[in-house]
This record gives C-alpha cells, structure tokens and sequence, in this order.
C-alpha cells in the first residue's frame, strides 16, 4: 500500500482530509519507482479503464490510496514483463475476481521473431525484441516503421530496443488520439537530443576520469542531470502554454 503525503492544503496538491489524492500527488508519488510517469500516462491509464478515480463537482481527479496502488501495479507490469494494456486488463479483472493467476511473460528478443510466437520466456532487464515493443505498444508494423522513419524511436541492435522504447511509443499513441503525426515532432526529437548533448557535455570530464569511483559517480550525475532537464522542460512548457495542470 502507498503511503499518501501528510499535510498540505488549498489547491488540492496533497491529500485532502478526505485521504484522496490529485493528479499531481499521485504523480508524485508514482515518480519514486517510475521517473518517466507523467500525467498524460495516468489520464491515458484512466481512459483505457484501468483506474477509475473519482470526481470532485468541478471535474477534478480525486484518487484513493487503492487507485494509487493499482497505477502502480499496471505500470510495474508494462516496465517488467512489457505487457499490452489488454493483457493487463484482464489480469487485473481476474485478481478482483479473485483468481490467483501469474503473469504471463514474452519471449526474449532473439533473431526472426515472429510476433506471434512471442509467448514463454522473460525478457531481458533493459532490452525488448521488436515482437515484444509492437505487442506492449499495441501498434502495427506499418506505425512502427513509421516513428523509426522520422527518428523517434530507433533499435540498439538488430531487432532490440532498449525499455525506454515501450514509454516512448505509448506517448506517441496518445498524442496520436489527439491528432498528433510523427511527423509534428520532429522539433521535439531535435530538442531532446540537444537537452542530451549538454548532458553529455557535463558529465563528460566524470566519464573519462582515471578513479573508477569518479567514472561510476557519472552515472548518478547523468541520472540527476536528466531528471532536472525533464522538470525544466515540462515547466517551460506549461508557461508557454499559460497552464497550470490540475
């Protein structure tokens, strides 16, 4: 069970006395175990049926400790055994039913897969086969090759992707609801990988330090770098467009 925030007050950011959460709290709290989450995610999540939250009179998202609880279960699912929503569906459907059933797993990302045999086995931590990214994605081969044409999303190797590719292909088909083409964002891929570069620019000197200690500490700066990046991005986005997310 998630522990919800003590305290805070006014706008709803925290738990309220009720012990209901907004949108931005529960995101709060899901970024501890998934950084990428967003609230597009959750509202994403909430159309396809996998969490319910309730309505306060003026339309906003009020979440419940349980909501918070399943969220996380859906999206451990997605990021561990990259599961389609559809199989996620049904096995939440089973557990609340009461049936105890185990996870199904695909197949690790081999040569000539075929997406139909993706079935047996676990897939590696940090790479997914193609098979494995169309079924998570839920999206054919022709979507597919057509993010790769315009950059957005590129394999490590023959036929492997690392496990970012199953969050960037799930926003790319919500902003596709929207009306969205691959093509429209372009000059957000570009301005991604200059936010990269600078990144990379900092952490450089680290990388190439004769400490093994000082090379490993790399690591943490370019994960700390890039989650300052991102809260910097998302903010001046939301000043360019005047909005305030609830």
């Amino acid at each position: 069970m998630v522990q919800t925030p003590s305290g805070g007050a006014g706008n709803g950011a925290a738990a309220t006395d009720t012990g209901l959460l907004s949108i931005g709290a529960v995101l709060n709290v899901l970024r501890a175990e998934f950084p990428e989450v967003t609230i597009s995610k959750i509202r994403f999540l909430e159309s396809e049926g996998l969490v319910e939250p309730r309505r306060t009179p003026s339309g906003y998202r009020k979440f419940s400790a349980e909501d918070v609880d399943r969220l996380g279960h859906v999206l451990r699912m997605q990021r561990d055994h990259y599961l389609p929503l559809k199989v996620i569906r049904e096995h939440l459907e089973a557990m609340e039913r009461g049936e105890a059933l185990p996870l199904p797993a695909l197949s690790r990302p081999g040569d000539g897969e075929d997406p139909a045999d993706c079935a047996p086995e676990t897939p590696a931590a940090a790479r997914i086969g193609r098979c494995q990214l169309l079924a998570a994605a839920g999206v054919d081969e022709q979507r597919l090759a057509e993010w790769e044409s315009y950059g957005l999303l590129a394999p490590v190797g023959d036929g492997v992707y690392d496990a970012d590719a199953v969050t960037v292909a799930g926003l790319l088909t919500e902003l596709g609801r929207y009306g969205i083409e691959p093509r429209h964002l372009r000059a957000m891929k570009a301005a991604a990988e200059r936010e990269a570069g600078l990144v990379e620019q900092v952490v450089a000197p680290l990388r190439r330090h004769r400490n093994p200690q000082t090379r490993a500490h790399a690591e943490d700066r370019t994960r700390e770098l890039a989650g300052l990046t991102m809260k910097l991005h998302a903010a001046l986005v939301r000043s360019a467009l005047g909005v305030r997310l609830p």
